[in-house]
Protein backbone atom coordinates (compact mmCIF):
# COMPACT_ATOMS: atom_id res chain seq x y z
CA UNK A 1 0.00 0.00 0.00
CA UNK A 2 1.08 3.61 -0.53
CA UNK A 3 2.47 5.78 2.25
CA UNK A 4 1.38 9.44 2.22
CA UNK A 5 3.98 11.41 4.23
CA UNK A 6 1.93 14.48 5.25
CA UNK A 7 3.03 15.74 8.65
CA UNK A 8 0.97 18.00 10.93
CA UNK A 9 3.13 20.89 9.77
CA UNK A 10 2.42 20.05 6.13
CA UNK A 11 -1.31 19.99 6.76
CA UNK A 12 -1.19 23.28 8.66
CA UNK A 13 0.70 24.91 5.77
CA UNK A 14 -1.87 23.67 3.25
CA UNK A 15 -4.75 24.94 5.38
CA UNK A 16 -3.12 28.40 5.56
CA UNK A 17 -2.82 28.50 1.76
CA UNK A 18 -6.50 27.67 1.20
CA UNK A 19 -7.60 29.94 4.04
CA UNK A 20 -9.15 27.32 6.32
CA UNK A 21 -8.67 27.09 10.05
CA UNK A 22 -9.08 23.31 10.22
CA UNK A 23 -9.73 20.24 8.15
CA UNK A 24 -13.30 20.16 9.48
CA UNK A 25 -13.89 23.59 7.98
CA UNK A 26 -13.28 22.11 4.51
CA UNK A 27 -16.41 19.99 4.97
CA UNK A 28 -18.74 22.68 6.35
CA UNK A 29 -21.11 22.44 3.36
CA UNK A 30 -21.89 18.81 4.20
CA UNK A 31 -24.71 18.47 6.79
CA UNK A 32 -23.39 17.59 10.23
CA UNK A 33 -25.50 14.44 10.52
CA UNK A 34 -23.72 13.05 7.46
CA UNK A 35 -20.20 13.68 8.70
CA UNK A 36 -19.89 10.43 10.63
CA UNK A 37 -22.57 8.01 9.38
CA UNK A 38 -22.96 4.68 11.12
CA UNK A 39 -21.20 2.06 9.04
CA UNK A 40 -21.29 -1.63 9.76
CA UNK A 41 -17.57 -2.16 9.40
CA UNK A 42 -15.43 -4.87 10.98
CA UNK A 43 -12.85 -4.12 13.66
CA UNK A 44 -10.03 -1.95 12.36
CA UNK A 45 -6.76 -3.67 11.53
CA UNK A 46 -3.14 -2.68 11.86
CA UNK A 47 -1.18 -2.20 8.66
CA UNK A 48 0.51 -5.58 9.18
CA UNK A 49 -2.77 -7.39 9.81
CA UNK A 50 -4.44 -5.68 6.86
CA UNK A 51 -1.63 -6.71 4.53
CA UNK A 52 -1.94 -10.32 5.67
CA UNK A 53 -5.72 -10.22 5.21
CA UNK A 54 -5.52 -8.80 1.69
CA UNK A 55 -2.83 -11.32 0.73
CA UNK A 56 -5.06 -14.11 2.00
CA UNK A 57 -7.99 -12.83 -0.06
CA UNK A 58 -5.80 -12.49 -3.15
CA UNK A 59 -4.72 -16.10 -2.67
CA UNK A 60 -8.30 -17.21 -3.28
CA UNK A 61 -8.04 -16.08 -6.90
CA UNK A 62 -7.16 -18.56 -9.64
CA UNK A 63 -4.45 -16.35 -11.11
CA UNK A 64 -2.24 -16.92 -14.12
CA UNK A 65 0.83 -16.98 -11.88
CA UNK A 66 -0.34 -20.17 -10.14
CA UNK A 67 -2.65 -21.85 -12.65
CA UNK A 68 -2.13 -23.08 -16.21
CA UNK A 69 -4.30 -20.85 -18.43
CA UNK A 70 -6.03 -22.09 -21.58
CA UNK A 71 -8.66 -19.35 -21.62
CA UNK A 72 -8.50 -16.63 -24.27
CA UNK A 73 -11.60 -15.21 -25.97
CA UNK A 74 -10.31 -11.63 -25.96
CA UNK A 75 -7.88 -11.45 -23.03
CA UNK A 76 -4.59 -13.29 -23.46
CA UNK A 77 -1.84 -14.56 -21.22
CA UNK A 78 1.34 -13.40 -22.98
CA UNK A 79 4.79 -12.80 -21.56
CA UNK A 80 5.53 -9.21 -20.48
CA UNK A 81 9.27 -8.37 -20.56
CA UNK A 82 10.62 -6.67 -17.43
CA UNK A 83 11.54 -3.55 -19.40
CA UNK A 84 7.83 -2.82 -19.94
CA UNK A 85 7.09 -2.47 -16.22
CA UNK A 86 10.36 -0.60 -15.68
CA UNK A 87 9.46 2.12 -18.20
CA UNK A 88 5.74 2.40 -17.46
CA UNK A 89 6.46 2.53 -13.73
CA UNK A 90 8.53 5.72 -14.02
CA UNK A 91 6.75 8.58 -12.27
CA UNK A 92 6.76 10.92 -15.30
CA UNK A 93 4.64 8.37 -17.16
CA UNK A 94 2.81 6.62 -14.34
CA UNK A 95 1.32 9.79 -12.85
CA UNK A 96 0.69 11.75 -16.05
CA UNK A 97 -2.76 11.96 -17.59
CA UNK A 98 -4.23 14.16 -20.33
CA UNK A 99 -1.63 16.14 -22.32
CA UNK A 100 -3.81 19.15 -23.18
CA UNK A 101 -1.00 21.59 -22.38
CA UNK A 102 1.35 20.51 -25.14
CA UNK A 103 4.30 22.71 -24.18
CA UNK A 104 4.39 21.03 -20.76
CA UNK A 105 3.65 17.50 -21.97
CA UNK A 106 6.31 16.84 -24.58
CA UNK A 107 7.40 13.51 -23.09
CA UNK A 108 3.88 12.08 -22.98
CA UNK A 109 3.07 13.44 -26.44
CA UNK A 110 6.23 11.89 -27.88
CA UNK A 111 5.39 8.46 -26.47
CA UNK A 112 1.90 8.69 -27.98
CA UNK A 113 3.34 9.79 -31.33
CA UNK A 114 5.78 6.87 -31.30
CA UNK A 115 2.93 4.53 -30.33
CA UNK A 116 0.88 5.74 -33.30
CA UNK A 117 3.87 5.12 -35.57
CA UNK A 118 4.30 1.59 -34.22
CA UNK A 119 0.61 0.80 -34.78
CA UNK A 120 0.86 2.04 -38.38
CA UNK A 121 3.93 -0.14 -38.96
CA UNK A 122 2.19 -3.12 -37.40
CA UNK A 123 -1.06 -2.78 -39.35
CA UNK A 124 0.25 -1.39 -42.63
CA UNK A 125 -2.19 1.52 -42.41
CA UNK A 126 -1.53 5.22 -42.97
CA UNK A 127 -2.62 6.82 -39.70
CA UNK A 128 -3.42 5.71 -36.16
CA UNK A 129 -4.91 7.48 -33.17
CA UNK A 130 -3.71 7.67 -29.58
CA UNK A 131 -5.62 4.50 -28.61
CA UNK A 132 -9.26 3.91 -27.68
CA UNK A 133 -10.80 2.63 -24.46
CA UNK A 134 -10.53 -1.01 -25.57
CA UNK A 135 -10.93 -3.26 -28.59
CA UNK A 136 -14.74 -3.33 -28.42
CA UNK A 137 -15.17 0.44 -28.41
CA UNK A 138 -12.61 0.75 -31.20
CA UNK A 139 -14.76 -1.53 -33.37
CA UNK A 140 -17.93 0.40 -32.59
CA UNK A 141 -16.27 3.73 -33.35
CA UNK A 142 -14.93 2.32 -36.63
CA UNK A 143 -18.44 1.28 -37.66
CA UNK A 144 -19.79 4.77 -36.93
CA UNK A 145 -16.90 6.29 -38.87
CA UNK A 146 -17.80 4.07 -41.83
CA UNK A 147 -21.37 5.38 -41.68
CA UNK A 148 -20.10 8.96 -41.83
CA UNK A 149 -17.71 8.17 -44.68
CA UNK A 150 -20.27 6.37 -46.86
CA UNK A 151 -23.45 8.15 -45.74
CA UNK A 152 -25.02 4.72 -45.28
CA UNK A 153 -26.59 3.23 -42.16
CA UNK A 154 -26.35 -0.54 -42.52
CA UNK A 155 -23.56 -2.22 -40.53
CA UNK A 156 -22.90 -5.86 -41.42
CA UNK A 157 -21.04 -7.83 -38.76
CA UNK A 158 -19.69 -11.31 -39.40
CA UNK A 159 -21.11 -13.98 -37.06
CA UNK A 160 -17.51 -15.01 -36.32
CA UNK A 161 -16.81 -11.69 -34.56
CA UNK A 162 -16.46 -11.68 -30.77
CA UNK A 163 -20.06 -11.61 -29.40
CA UNK A 164 -19.20 -8.93 -26.84
CA UNK A 165 -17.92 -6.70 -29.64
CA UNK A 166 -21.21 -7.14 -31.47
CA UNK A 167 -23.10 -6.10 -28.32
CA UNK A 168 -20.99 -2.94 -28.00
CA UNK A 169 -21.60 -2.04 -31.66
CA UNK A 170 -25.35 -2.44 -31.12
CA UNK A 171 -25.21 -0.30 -27.97
CA UNK A 172 -23.19 2.47 -29.61
CA UNK A 173 -25.40 2.68 -32.69
CA UNK A 174 -28.82 2.06 -31.13
CA UNK A 175 -29.82 5.75 -31.24
CA UNK A 176 -28.29 6.54 -34.64
CA UNK A 177 -30.91 4.96 -36.87
CA UNK A 178 -28.42 2.20 -37.66
CA UNK A 179 -29.26 -1.25 -38.92
CA UNK A 180 -26.83 -3.80 -37.48
CA UNK A 181 -26.92 -7.18 -39.21
CA UNK A 182 -25.08 -9.78 -37.14
CA UNK A 183 -27.32 -12.90 -37.12
CA UNK A 184 -26.66 -14.85 -40.28
CA UNK A 185 -27.55 -18.42 -41.26
CA UNK A 186 -25.43 -21.06 -39.57
CA UNK A 187 -23.21 -21.76 -42.59
CA UNK A 188 -20.30 -20.46 -40.51
CA UNK A 189 -20.84 -23.30 -38.00
CA UNK A 190 -19.50 -25.79 -40.58
CA UNK A 191 -16.23 -24.01 -41.36
CA UNK A 192 -15.72 -21.54 -38.52
CA UNK A 193 -15.35 -18.76 -41.10
CA UNK A 194 -17.38 -15.98 -42.70
CA UNK A 195 -19.49 -17.19 -45.63
CA UNK A 196 -18.50 -15.23 -48.75
CA UNK A 197 -21.81 -15.80 -50.55
CA UNK A 198 -23.70 -14.35 -47.59
CA UNK A 199 -21.39 -11.33 -47.53
CA UNK A 200 -22.18 -10.69 -51.20
CA UNK A 201 -25.90 -10.87 -50.42
CA UNK A 202 -25.83 -8.70 -47.29
CA UNK A 203 -23.30 -6.03 -48.27
CA UNK A 204 -25.40 -4.11 -50.79
CA UNK A 205 -25.69 -0.43 -51.74
CA UNK A 206 -27.17 0.36 -48.30
CA UNK A 207 -24.24 -1.11 -46.35
CA UNK A 208 -21.63 1.16 -44.80
CA UNK A 209 -19.22 -1.61 -43.86
CA UNK A 210 -18.48 -5.23 -43.11
CA UNK A 211 -16.88 -5.94 -39.75
CA UNK A 212 -14.78 -9.11 -39.77
CA UNK A 213 -12.27 -10.54 -37.30
CA UNK A 214 -9.00 -12.12 -38.49
CA UNK A 215 -8.08 -14.45 -36.82
CA UNK A 216 -11.74 -14.62 -35.88
CA UNK A 217 -13.34 -15.32 -32.51
CA UNK A 218 -12.95 -19.07 -33.07
CA UNK A 219 -9.27 -18.66 -33.94
CA UNK A 220 -9.80 -19.41 -37.64
CA UNK A 221 -8.17 -17.44 -40.43
CA UNK A 222 -10.61 -15.64 -42.71
CA UNK A 223 -10.40 -15.24 -46.51
CA UNK A 224 -9.80 -11.54 -46.06
CA UNK A 225 -8.77 -10.69 -49.63
CA UNK A 226 -11.95 -12.20 -51.09
CA UNK A 227 -14.01 -10.40 -48.45
CA UNK A 228 -12.27 -7.09 -49.23
CA UNK A 229 -13.05 -7.45 -52.95
CA UNK A 230 -16.72 -8.22 -52.28
CA UNK A 231 -17.11 -5.31 -49.86
CA UNK A 232 -15.42 -2.75 -52.08
CA UNK A 233 -17.48 -3.76 -55.11
CA UNK A 234 -20.53 -2.72 -53.09
CA UNK A 235 -18.96 0.63 -52.21
CA UNK A 236 -18.65 -0.25 -48.52
CA UNK A 237 -15.65 -0.26 -46.17
CA UNK A 238 -13.90 -3.29 -44.69
CA UNK A 239 -13.20 -3.08 -40.95
CA UNK A 240 -10.83 -5.81 -39.76
CA UNK A 241 -10.40 -6.71 -36.09
CA UNK A 242 -6.88 -8.05 -35.58
CA UNK A 243 -4.94 -9.87 -32.91
CA UNK A 244 -1.74 -7.77 -32.85
CA UNK A 245 0.42 -10.78 -31.93
CA UNK A 246 -0.76 -12.58 -35.08
CA UNK A 247 0.65 -9.73 -37.18
CA UNK A 248 4.10 -11.05 -36.32
CA UNK A 249 3.51 -13.63 -39.05
CA UNK A 250 0.22 -12.82 -40.84
CA UNK A 251 -0.08 -10.13 -43.51
CA UNK A 252 -0.85 -6.62 -42.31
CA UNK A 253 -4.45 -5.45 -42.91
CA UNK A 254 -3.25 -2.62 -45.12
CA UNK A 255 -1.76 -5.11 -47.56
CA UNK A 256 -5.03 -6.90 -48.37
CA UNK A 257 -7.41 -3.98 -48.68
CA UNK A 258 -8.69 -3.25 -45.18
CA UNK A 259 -9.98 0.29 -44.82
CA UNK A 260 -9.80 0.26 -41.02
CA UNK A 261 -7.81 -1.99 -38.68
CA UNK A 262 -8.86 -2.19 -35.05
CA UNK A 263 -8.17 -4.56 -32.20
CA UNK A 264 -7.45 -5.14 -28.55
CA UNK A 265 -3.91 -4.14 -27.60
CA UNK A 266 -3.82 -5.89 -24.21
CA UNK A 267 -1.58 -8.69 -25.47
CA UNK A 268 1.14 -6.13 -26.27
CA UNK A 269 2.87 -5.82 -22.92
CA UNK A 270 -0.22 -5.49 -20.74
CA UNK A 271 -1.25 -8.18 -18.21
CA UNK A 272 -4.78 -9.59 -18.21
CA UNK A 273 -5.51 -7.76 -14.94
CA UNK A 274 -8.91 -9.40 -14.45
CA UNK A 275 -10.33 -7.55 -17.45
CA UNK A 276 -8.73 -4.14 -17.70
CA UNK A 277 -7.82 -1.44 -18.21
CA UNK A 278 -6.99 -2.27 -21.82
CA UNK A 279 -6.44 -0.24 -24.97
CA UNK A 280 -8.07 -0.21 -28.37
CA UNK A 281 -5.94 -0.17 -31.50
CA UNK A 282 -7.31 2.00 -34.31
CA UNK A 283 -5.63 2.66 -37.66
CA UNK A 284 -7.02 3.67 -41.03
CA UNK A 285 -6.28 5.13 -44.45
CA UNK A 286 -5.22 8.75 -44.81
CA UNK A 287 -8.41 9.63 -46.69
CA UNK A 288 -10.40 8.89 -43.53
CA UNK A 289 -8.08 10.88 -41.24
CA UNK A 290 -10.51 13.72 -40.53
CA UNK A 291 -13.30 11.30 -39.67
CA UNK A 292 -11.17 9.18 -37.36
CA UNK A 293 -12.29 9.30 -33.70
CA UNK A 294 -10.07 9.92 -30.72
CA UNK A 295 -6.94 11.91 -30.14
CA UNK A 296 -4.09 12.24 -32.63
CA UNK A 297 -0.61 13.50 -31.81
CA UNK A 298 1.39 15.11 -34.60
CA UNK A 299 5.02 16.10 -35.03
CA UNK A 300 5.98 19.72 -35.68
CA UNK A 301 9.07 21.95 -35.60
CA UNK A 302 9.71 25.32 -33.99
CA UNK A 303 11.35 28.34 -35.64
CA UNK A 304 14.77 26.90 -34.90
CA UNK A 305 13.94 23.56 -36.49
CA UNK A 306 13.71 21.65 -33.23
CA UNK A 307 11.25 18.75 -33.16
CA UNK A 308 8.14 19.09 -31.04
CA UNK A 309 4.80 17.35 -30.58
CA UNK A 310 1.25 18.70 -30.65
CA UNK A 311 -2.33 17.54 -30.40
CA UNK A 312 -3.58 17.54 -33.99
CA UNK A 313 -7.09 18.16 -35.38
CA UNK A 314 -8.41 19.11 -31.94
CA UNK A 315 -11.26 21.10 -33.47
CA UNK A 316 -13.15 17.87 -34.14
CA UNK A 317 -12.97 16.60 -30.55
CA UNK A 318 -15.68 16.44 -27.92
CA UNK A 319 -14.17 18.92 -25.48
CA UNK A 320 -14.36 21.61 -28.19
CA UNK A 321 -17.20 20.71 -30.56
CA UNK A 322 -19.49 18.95 -28.10
CA UNK A 323 -22.32 17.20 -30.03
CA UNK A 324 -20.63 17.97 -33.38
CA UNK A 325 -17.53 15.96 -32.48
CA UNK A 326 -16.54 12.92 -34.53
CA UNK A 327 -17.11 10.66 -31.50
CA UNK A 328 -17.61 10.60 -27.75
CA UNK A 329 -14.04 9.42 -27.20
CA UNK A 330 -12.32 12.21 -25.28
CA UNK A 331 -9.33 10.48 -23.74
CA UNK A 332 -6.85 7.71 -24.48
CA UNK A 333 -5.29 4.78 -22.62
CA UNK A 334 -1.87 6.42 -22.56
CA UNK A 335 -0.14 4.21 -20.00
CA UNK A 336 -1.36 0.99 -21.62
CA UNK A 337 -0.40 2.40 -25.02
CA UNK A 338 3.06 3.13 -23.67
CA UNK A 339 3.33 -0.48 -22.50
CA UNK A 340 2.41 -1.60 -26.01
CA UNK A 341 5.04 0.71 -27.49
CA UNK A 342 7.76 -0.54 -25.15
CA UNK A 343 6.77 -4.15 -25.85
CA UNK A 344 6.89 -3.69 -29.64
CA UNK A 345 10.19 -1.79 -29.40
CA UNK A 346 11.76 -4.45 -27.19
CA UNK A 347 10.53 -7.38 -29.28
CA UNK A 348 11.10 -5.91 -32.72
CA UNK A 349 9.78 -7.61 -35.89
CA UNK A 350 11.88 -10.74 -35.33
CA UNK A 351 10.83 -11.15 -31.68
CA UNK A 352 7.16 -10.61 -32.50
CA UNK A 353 7.37 -13.22 -35.22
CA UNK A 354 8.98 -15.68 -32.81
CA UNK A 355 6.13 -15.18 -30.33
CA UNK A 356 3.53 -15.68 -33.07
CA UNK A 357 5.23 -18.80 -34.41
CA UNK A 358 5.55 -20.25 -30.92
CA UNK A 359 1.84 -19.70 -30.34
CA UNK A 360 0.99 -21.47 -33.61
CA UNK A 361 3.23 -24.46 -32.91
CA UNK A 362 2.00 -24.95 -29.35
CA UNK A 363 -1.65 -24.45 -30.26
CA UNK A 364 -1.48 -27.01 -33.05
CA UNK A 365 0.35 -29.46 -30.80
CA UNK A 366 -2.40 -29.08 -28.20
CA UNK A 367 -5.19 -29.38 -30.79
CA UNK A 368 -3.70 -32.54 -32.29
CA UNK A 369 -3.26 -34.18 -28.89
CA UNK A 370 -6.76 -33.29 -27.69
CA UNK A 371 -8.32 -34.49 -30.95
CA UNK A 372 -6.77 -37.91 -30.28
CA UNK A 373 -8.65 -38.21 -26.98
CA UNK A 374 -11.79 -40.36 -27.41
CA UNK A 375 -14.91 -38.17 -27.42
CA UNK A 376 -13.08 -34.97 -28.37
CA UNK A 377 -12.60 -33.60 -31.88
CA UNK A 378 -11.51 -30.41 -33.59
CA UNK A 379 -14.69 -28.59 -34.62
CA UNK A 380 -13.49 -26.71 -37.70
CA UNK A 381 -11.25 -27.73 -40.62
CA UNK A 382 -10.03 -24.15 -41.21
CA UNK A 383 -6.47 -23.03 -40.43
CA UNK A 384 -6.18 -21.35 -37.03
CA UNK A 385 -3.71 -19.20 -35.12
CA UNK A 386 -3.57 -19.68 -31.31
CA UNK A 387 -7.21 -20.48 -30.53
CA UNK A 388 -9.28 -23.44 -31.66
CA UNK A 389 -12.67 -24.99 -30.96
CA UNK A 390 -13.06 -28.49 -29.57
CA UNK A 391 -16.28 -30.51 -29.56
CA UNK A 392 -16.60 -32.09 -26.10
CA UNK A 393 -18.32 -35.30 -24.99
CA UNK A 394 -20.03 -33.47 -22.11
CA UNK A 395 -20.83 -29.85 -21.13
CA UNK A 396 -17.74 -27.61 -21.02
CA UNK A 397 -18.87 -26.19 -17.66
CA UNK A 398 -18.44 -29.63 -16.09
CA UNK A 399 -15.06 -30.12 -17.72
CA UNK A 400 -13.83 -26.68 -16.60
CA UNK A 401 -14.95 -27.35 -13.03
CA UNK A 402 -12.85 -30.50 -12.94
CA UNK A 403 -9.87 -28.77 -14.56
CA UNK A 404 -9.99 -25.99 -11.99
CA UNK A 405 -9.55 -28.57 -9.23
CA UNK A 406 -6.32 -29.56 -10.99
CA UNK A 407 -5.12 -25.92 -11.12
CA UNK A 408 -5.98 -25.48 -14.79
CA UNK A 409 -8.15 -22.67 -16.13
CA UNK A 410 -10.00 -24.27 -19.03
CA UNK A 411 -11.53 -22.86 -22.21
CA UNK A 412 -14.45 -20.61 -23.06
CA UNK A 413 -17.86 -22.33 -23.08
CA UNK A 414 -19.41 -21.40 -26.43
CA UNK A 415 -22.91 -22.70 -25.72
CA UNK A 416 -24.17 -19.44 -24.20
CA UNK A 417 -23.26 -17.06 -27.03
CA UNK A 418 -23.54 -19.62 -29.83
CA UNK A 419 -26.41 -22.15 -29.38
CA UNK A 420 -25.26 -23.90 -32.55
CA UNK A 421 -22.04 -24.75 -30.72
CA UNK A 422 -23.48 -26.39 -27.63
CA UNK A 423 -20.88 -28.68 -25.98
CA UNK A 424 -18.07 -26.77 -27.71
CA UNK A 425 -15.12 -25.15 -25.99
CA UNK A 426 -12.76 -22.45 -27.27
CA UNK A 427 -9.20 -23.11 -26.08
CA UNK A 428 -6.23 -20.77 -26.31
CA UNK A 429 -2.52 -21.66 -26.23
CA UNK A 430 0.21 -19.02 -26.10
CA UNK A 431 3.97 -18.98 -25.60
CA UNK A 432 3.25 -19.06 -21.85
CA UNK A 433 1.88 -22.61 -21.95
CA UNK A 434 4.57 -25.24 -21.45
CA UNK A 435 4.53 -28.67 -23.05
CA UNK A 436 4.05 -30.18 -19.60
CA UNK A 437 0.94 -28.05 -19.05
CA UNK A 438 -0.51 -29.11 -22.39
CA UNK A 439 0.22 -32.78 -21.73
CA UNK A 440 -1.32 -32.50 -18.26
CA UNK A 441 -4.47 -30.95 -19.78
CA UNK A 442 -4.71 -33.82 -22.27
CA UNK A 443 -4.16 -36.44 -19.59
CA UNK A 444 -6.95 -35.02 -17.43
CA UNK A 445 -9.34 -34.90 -20.39
CA UNK A 446 -8.43 -38.48 -21.33
CA UNK A 447 -9.06 -39.67 -17.77
CA UNK A 448 -12.53 -38.17 -17.79
CA UNK A 449 -11.54 -35.65 -15.11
Amino acid sequence: MNYVPNTDADRAAMLRVVGAASVDELFEDIPRDLHHPSLNLPQELSELALKRTMSSLAGLNAGADRFAVFLGAGAYNHFVPAVVHHVTGRSEFYTAYTPYQAEASQGTLQTIFEYQTAVCQLTGMDVANASMYDGATAVAEAAIMAQHATQRHKIVVSPTVHPDYVSVIETYTSELGSIVVSSWSENWARTGKTDLSEVQALVDDSAACLVVQHPNFFGCLEDVELLADAVHKAGALLIVIVDPISLGMLRAPGSYGADVAVGEGQSLGNPMSFGGPYLGLFATEEKLLRLMPGRIVGQAADREGRRGFVLTLQAREQHIRREKATSNICTNEALDALAALVYLSAMGPRGLRQVAETCVRKAHYAADRIADVPGYELAFPSPFFKEFVIRCPRPPAEINAQLLKQRIIGGYDLSGAFPALADHMLLCVTEMNTRDEIDRLVDILASGG
